[in-house]
């Protein structure tokens, strides 16, 4: 068994090296993700998505390849990763150690430039069967957040109409240092944050924009600049602050040590670097609650509003947001799943596996 072990492993790193996506939403992650206490098999029939026939895998017949079958094949964002788990756990009966093979997703710009091209996701393994899946077989559907207004022109001059249809509620959050005695900020105060004036320096001809509130005294806080932290255009959070959050109005170029490269690095730099009693940061809440916790930091309310379940659930918060099953239209094996995900059975399976449901 370890030398088959080895072998499928060997198959993976090979994969990698020949193009698969160097970035990976485990990475992103520093919980331990089981079965929830209490779970239960929600699903009964077990008849509608199953996977495909195993063969050998031609390089070395000791691993098998197994088609997708009636079930989609998956790739999304981070913060979807436990949706997708829980999914397998349903209809594919799969254990814990094999999960992490199986949900291999390779975060928001990667899913969506492989749901837009036709690409698969060459990273899928099931560990106990000694099995790869077909590593040809494009993706069906992408968990995640919506696309941003680039990946949306890039699905049109390929000619794909993704169909966006929300799963499940979460909420778009800022956080802060917990020794920050600020507790809410209002959407304006936000948008000045991360918004500036213009200014030209005359003597080096060097333009620069400076922020409309620039230190925590502005803001009921104590005296000292504040360090707002973004993250890369294209990535999920950063489409949620642009789009909506500051609705049109242009964010400061920031400086490249404050643009973080992964979900992960935002939580650390505001929890625990030496400035991270001035930071701030954002990112979704079912993240910071559930796939990467860190106790030095606190999420903050806007506008006096909390992101509680029924604040968000309600579009009570003010950045509520909803996660998408994304397809290509006319993809049958995907719209199919699809419709069961939005059934009373898929939001329960949904719900078990921490989201807050749509109803």
């Amino acid at each position: 068994m370890m030398i088959r072990k080895i072998g499928i492993l060997l198959i993976v790193l090979n994969l990698f090296l020949l193009g698969a996506q160097a970035e990976n939403s485990w990475s992103q992650i520093n919980q331990e993700l089981e079965r929830p206490e209490g779970w239960g098999q929600i699903v009964k029939d077990l008849s509608a998505f199953a996977l495909g026939e195993k063969q050998p895998y031609e390089s070395d017949p000791t691993i098998q390849i197994r088609g997708w079958g009636t079930y989609p094949s998956m790739d999304g964002s981070t913060v979807c990763v436990p949706m997708a788990m829980e999914f397998a756990r349903q209809w594919l009966g799969l254990n814990e150690e094999d999960l992490k093979g199986f949900v291999s997703f390779s975060t928001t710009p990667n899913a969506y430039d492989r749901l837009i091209h036709n690409l698969p996701n060459q990273m899928v393994t099931i560990m106990s069967e000694n099995t790869i899946m077909d590593d040809m077989h494009p993706i069906d559907l992408l968990i995640g957040t919506e696309a941003n207004a680039d990946e949306k022109k890039e699905a049109e001059a390929a000619g794909k109409e993704l169909v966006y249809v929300p799963v499940c509620c979460d909420a778009f959050v800022f956080f802060i240092n917990r020794n920050n005695r600020v507790d809410s900020l209002t959407t304006e105060q936000i948008r000045d944050i991360y918004s500036g004036t213009a200014t030209m320096d005359e003597e080096w001809g060097i333009r620069e924009v400076i922020p409309h509130i620039r230190d925590w005294s502005e803001v009921g806080g104590e005296k000292g600049e504040i360090l707002a932290y973004q993250r890369p255009h294209g990535s999920g959070s950063q489409t949620a602050m642009e789009e909506l959050v500051m609705k049109g109005r242009e964010i400061i170029t920031a400086n490249e040590n404050y643009i973080t490269g992964g979900m992960a690095e935002i939580v650390s730099r505001v929890g625990n670097y030496e400035d991270s009693p001035n930071a701030i940061g954002y990112s979704y809440l079912y993240y910071l609650q559930s796939l990467y916790v860190d106790e030095k930091i606190k999420v903050i309310a806007v506008d006096g509003i909390e992101p509680t379940a029924e604040n968000i659930q309600s579009g009570r918060y003010p950045y509520s947001v909803r996660y998408y099953a994304v397809y290509e239209k006319g993809n049958a094996v995907a719209e199919r799943f699809v419709q069961w995900a939005v059934s009373d059975e898929g939001q329960k399976c949904i719900e078990q596996a921490g989201y807050i449901p749509l109803r």
